[in-house]
């Protein structure tokens, strides 16, 4: 029976309240859908290419947002990675709408069958791996980690979704997310997908927390800064089964909270204050200019005097709210300016 060893310290615990006051934070605040729409079409995009950034793909943000935004019919397996974590991630946050996912291991198998469709053999796909692995350090050309054999993959992976469901109620949740996560890397229970997919999965548990912007962050994001780091904590170097009694989760978890935390602070920053008073209450005008934006990428002027009845004037300090509430940006200049959502 899976038994991880870790220890509470007061870095870890900092972390989990400080996560806690911005959940709290946040989930206070009321958004226009239109607005939450849009953020969550942004923070799956910067999910989308960091998960996969984070294991080789070489497609840059830019081009990672064109792809999502007109995809392709004949994708190349680089487009293919970015598309089908997106489409997960879509699929996970509907999943999420409709209430609390029950973590099994036929979820996760469903999960790793999104993320690889079209890039393994169907019968590598939504099954364990069938073949023995190694992990290697691309820059030193060894190999650093043997994953256990594959006889063991099939239990190891049924006792940390036990342990994890066993748990709920009585660990804090992002601890549990924190274990599921490093143990699951471990195990390493495909023969590819195995960190998106655990990413994906994590994501899932972490809404537990009853973070109502779940779907607007992106904890990927934080890896994928320092991509050396996280496989460092994440991982483990040797053997599985020499390795197995040995590891301690704790400094993982407080790195797996720090990546929260960081990501948290960016997404409340982001945010912008709306309808939390009568100066930035945002009206059916102005949402109608989002739309429009969010439909065709970008509005001009005289875009927006062709669906409202307001005056030049008026149009203008329209725009000027919506920059000041940190929603659009100009670009060009005279006759040629047009606004486009903040940070496109």
């Amino acid at each position: 029976m899976f038994q991880p060893h870790y220890t509470i310290t007061d870095q870890l615990l900092a972390n989990i309240k400080r996560i806690s006051s911005l959940v709290n934070e946040l989930n206070n605040k009321r958004f226009p859908n239109i607005v939450l729409l849009e953020l969550e079409r942004s923070a799956r995009e910067v999910s989308s290419y960091a998960s996969t950034s984070i294991e080789g793909n070489p497609l840059p943000l830019t081009e990672v947002k064109k792809i999502l935004k007109s995809i392709p019919t004949h994708a190349r397996d680089s487009e293919k990675e970015v598309i089908n974590y997106n489409q997960a991630l879509k699929d996970l946050n509907k999943q999420l709408e409709e209430g609390e996912i029950a973590l099994s291991l036929r979820f996760i198998l469903k999960i790793q069958k999104q993320v690889i469709e079209g890039l393994l053999p169907k019968f590598e796909t939504g099954r364990l791996r069938q073949n023995s692995v190694v992990v290697n350090d691309p820059r030193a050309g060894r190999v650093v980690y043997l994953p256990p054999d594959t006889k063991d993959v099939g239990i190891l992976m049924e006792d940390v979704v036990a342990f994890t469901n066993d748990n709920k109620g009585n660990v804090d949740p992002l601890i549990l997310a924190g274990i599921f996560h490093k143990q699951t890397v471990l195990i390493h229970p495909f023969m590819d997908g195995n960190g998106r997919t655990t990413r994906l999965v994590t994501k899932a548990l972490l809404a537990a927390m009853g973070l109502n912007t779940f779907n607007l962050f992106s904890f990927e994001n934080y890896y994928n800064k320092n991509v050396t780091k996280y496989f460092q904590t994440v991982g483990e170097f040797g053997n599985y089964y020499e390795l197995v009694d040995k590891v301690n989760f704790t400094n993982w978890l407080e790195y797996f909270t720090e990546g929260i935390i960081d990501e948290l602070l960016r997404v409340q920053k982001i945010l912008p204050e709306i309808a939390v008073s009568p100066e930035s209450e945002l009206q059916p005008y102005h949402l109608k200019m989002l739309e429009f934006i969010q439909k065709k990428g970008f509005v001009h002027d005289s875009d927006y005097a062709k669906f409202t009845a307001r005056a030049k004037a008026t149009r203008a300090l329209d725009f000027q709210k919506l920059i000041e509430l940190g929603l659009i940006e100009r670009r060009g200049k005279g006759r040629a300016t047009y606004y486009v959502s903040k940070g496109k």
